[in-house]
């Protein structure tokens, strides 16, 4: 189509990454950010003005910046495209509320552009809640299919976690994993343990500077450790083909947040183990980073039932059909 695509993506760190990789391939791909100054904003509007880039990442919170409104009446849009589309629903655990002015920004354009959104985990509630927020009328729904059959899921009902992460790792030496924990606190005792144990380890999480999040995520890229360590800050848009292991070392809030997570084992297609560790004061955990923050009683209402589904996933005889029947199969 001719035309400027712009992808609406919800994290710089995603949009650098995927417009490196554009760039890689020969694709004409910018992206725009707060950290960027005004003149690098202005190469950015100059080059998609002049036919130099073909595809545009920006945050939805840009599309509130006046400076982009200016920009935007210049350009002709030929695709819109939402990316990680389940952050408009607050029935996702990534909901993000700027994604609910996406369609007001739309109809600011003189021409409106084809809009398409995409995400890899959609209840049919998330899904219905793409069509309406993001006003896609008429549209057509492309659902692939949930099922990753190379991936084995696991539950571990264990009183001891280090003992019981420490017998698993060895049987993965060598093997490239991502270990999740709820807290920051747990990622860096948890590293620590890890690392007495002479693992090869490195960890992330939100209270880190950017700086060291890049590296320890690059390093990690690179294979030069073996093991992350990290919140669910980490993994959005990472696309390490062999991570043989995704380990949830507490129960997570979401069924979906634990599908997409354990869903970055075994991109190449072969045999990934996906274990969760399991006490009953994981709930605990869980009701208290629900209730943390401001929000409504009926978010909170709304996040304890979706907690109530992870739990009873961790009491089922069959593992992959639960996650299957969730997302409407």
């Amino acid at each position: 189509m001719p035309g400027l695509t712009l992808v609406i993506s919800p994290l710089i760190s995603l949009m650098k990454d995927q417009v490196e990789a554009l760039q890689k391939r020969g694709i004409k791909a910018e992206h725009l950010d707060s950290s960027m100054s005004f003149h690098e904003q202005n190469i950015v509007f100059d080059r998609c003005l002049t036919g130099e880039c073909e595809i545009l990442y920006v945050s939805p919170e840009r599309l509130q910046n006046l400076d982009f409104l200016k920009f935007s009446q210049k350009v002709e849009f030929a695709l819109v495209a939402v990316d990680e589309a389940h952050c408009v629903s607050q029935w996702g655990r990534s909901f993000r509320k700027e994604y609910y002015e996406i369609p007001s920004f739309i109809f600011t354009l003189s021409r409106k552009p084809i809009v398409a959104a995409f995400t890899a985990t959609a209840t049919p509630q998330v899904r219905k809640d793409i069509l309406q927020h993001l006003a896609l009328k008429n549209a057509k729904v492309f659902v692939q299919g949930f099922d990753r059959p190379n991936l084995q899921f696991y539950v571990k009902h264990t009183g001891n976690k280090e003992l019981t992460i420490i017998e698993f790792l060895q049987k993965h030496q060598n093997e490239s994993g991502i270990i999740y924990c709820s807290t920051r606190q747990q990622v860096m005792d948890l590293e620590k343990v890890l690392q007495r144990a002479g693992y090869s380890v490195c960890r992330y999480h939100g209270g880190l500077t950017p700086t060291e999040r890049q590296n320890n995520q690059n390093a990690f890229l690179e294979n030069r450790y073996q093991i992350i360590v990290a919140t669910n800050a980490f993994g959005m848009g990472i696309d390490k083909k062999d991570v043989r292991f995704v380990v949830h070392y507490n129960l997570p809030l979401t069924v979906e947040g634990y599908y997409q997570e354990a869903g970055r084992a075994g991109r190449d297609g072969k045999k990934a183990d996906c274990l969760l560790l399991f006490n009953p004061m994981d709930i605990d955990i869980c009701l208290g980073l629900i209730e943390e923050g401001e929000k409504g009683e009926d978010v909170v209402a709304m996040e304890k039932e979706l907690l109530k589904d992870m739990v009873a996933y961790t009491s089922t005889s069959d593992y992959r059909n639960y996650i299957l029947k969730y997302f409407g199969e």
